[in-house]
């Protein structure tokens, strides 16, 4: 139930008050002065308050501060006689919602009350997704107990509540963009916006645009300004991901947002500023880079503050068993099918693989694996072929002799066909899941013959 604390030091008005909100369902609160009402405040727990501009002990805009500052989720009403507009004017100012005139509020005051009940109640929900979303890009849903991987997030929380800037560096696959959110929902700008951008996803011109931003008429197609991913990130954390893909001459208007907190947007005389964490990730050495020429040296001192290595996913086959358990529970979900277990033929399998794509490859093979899984576990049959082939196991038929040429197309015809179900006929998706190119996914479909 709603609850409303009703400040002011006439008793008849707050009993009028209370009989008028009480009819609408609300529970009601009162208090006469600043100090009775900032106690009650202290021991339980109110929604709205309503109250008025001068007080026994002080006044109403003040105290409206003063609650604002303790409590923000708390929404403020001030009651004012014709003289004091001026003063409910500055309490909005100071953060109340709203103000009534004494006199004229009997009609007005419950359709107020509703509308700062609507904010209060969005507030609630904002809090709590928030909550949410760090819970989901928390640490502790990190998977895996392993020595390189516990090694990587103990380094990540000691950095996380610092404002330092961030190099992640590991093989594709392995988790920075995991590990970024993490950082960020661990740090001080938790509440605040984190962006991400792959820097390998645009060319130079495009990704400078996107980075910073452009005025109308910057280029053709400017057809309008545009805020760049530094303007949005304001306050907040941005992820630059693949920055060895990063051209020298945007590293250098890079290094100067780092170095000064400010860049120019593309077609843009003035500066802009702002208040960003970066966090960088790359697959790349970057130390060759710079060797090469490819990539700005004092730049790098500036990204490499602190770095951590994400290890690949070989490097923790203790983990890999956890974690796709984790992704059939997800796909089982997607799918609707209830996966209860994986054989240890096929997790054996999975931990000899060498798993050059890592994490991501791992979860694109436990998907492909439950659409084909029959009887609520995942069996070694379930996996790709060239997986079967080169594990230990040497994968028999149920009839126990060794796959030929033609049991292999059979398979293989069986495979596309059960994963074009599961896309509802969607050859591009097929395709992705299949790890094949879509012109080979249609060269298959004409060769069986599959419709």
């Amino acid at each position: 139930m709603s609850r409303i604390l009703i400040i002011d030091d006439e008793e008849k008005l707050r009993t009028l008050l209370t009989r008028i909100i009480s009819l609408e369902g609300f529970e009601v609160g009162q208090a006469a002065d600043c100090n009775s009402a900032l106690k009650q405040l202290d021991q339980e727990n109110f929604d709205i308050v309503l109250c008025d501009v001068k007080l026994p002990d002080g006044s109403g805009v003040e105290l409206s501060k003063k609650i604002k500052d303790k409590y923000p989720n708390i929404e403020i009403i001030l009651l004012t006689a014709y003289g004091n507009i001026s003063d409910s004017v500055q309490a909005i100012k100071n953060g109340a919602f709203d103000y009534l005139i004494k006199g004229d509020d009997n009609n007005k005051i419950i359709p107020l009350l509703y509308r700062a009940m609507d904010k209060v109640n969005l507030s609630k929900r904002v809090q709590q997704l928030q909550k949410q979303v760090g819970d989901q890009y928390s640490f502790d849903n990190i998977i895996g107990k392993s020595k390189p991987i516990l090694a990587a997030i103990d380094l990540a929380k000691k950095v996380a509540v610092t404002d330092t800037t961030v190099l992640l560096l590991g093989e594709t696959g392995t988790g920075k963009e995991v590990f970024a959110q993490a950082i960020h929902h661990a740090s001080q700008r938790a509440n605040k916006p984190f962006v991400a951008i792959n820097c390998s996803a645009f060319s130079k011109d495009l990704l400078e645009s996107e980075m910073f931003g452009h005025k109308t008429g910057a280029f053709t197609g400017a057809i309008k300004d545009k805020k760049g991913l530094f303007e949005e990130a304001n306050t907040g954390t941005i992820f630059l991901d693949e920055i060895g893909e990063m051209s020298l001459e945007l590293q250098a208007k890079l290094l100067r947002v780092i170095e000064k907190g400010e860049f120019i947007k593309v077609g843009d005389s003035k500066t802009s500023k702002a208040n960003v964490r970066i966090i960088a990730a790359t697959h790349r050495d970057l130390q060759k880079e710079i060797a090469d020429g490819h990539f700005r040296q004092d730049l790098f001192y500036r990204l490499s503050v602190f770095q951590i290595k994400l290890p690949a996913l070989r490097e923790r086959v203790a983990d890999i068993e956890a974690l796709a358990n984790h992704f059939a529970v997800a796909f089982s979900a997607k799918t609707n099918k209830k996966i209860k277990s994986l054989s240890p033929e096929f997790v054996e399998a999975l931990k000899q693989h060498q798993w050059q794509g890592n994490i991501r490859e791992l979860k694109n093979v436990i998907e492909r694996s439950v659409i084909l899984s029959e009887n609520g576990e995942l069996k070694i049959e379930n996996l790709p072929l060239e997986m079967q082939q080169h594990s230990s196991f040497n994968f028999q038929l149920s009839t126990h002799k060794q796959l030929s040429a033609f049991d292999l197309a059979s398979v293989e015809k069986l495979h596309i066909q059960k994963v074009l179900n599961y896309t509802n006929g969607n050859k591009t998706e097929a395709a992705r899941l299949l790890n094949i190119a879509t012109t080979t996914l249609y060269r298959k479909l004409e060769e069986y013959k599959i419709g």
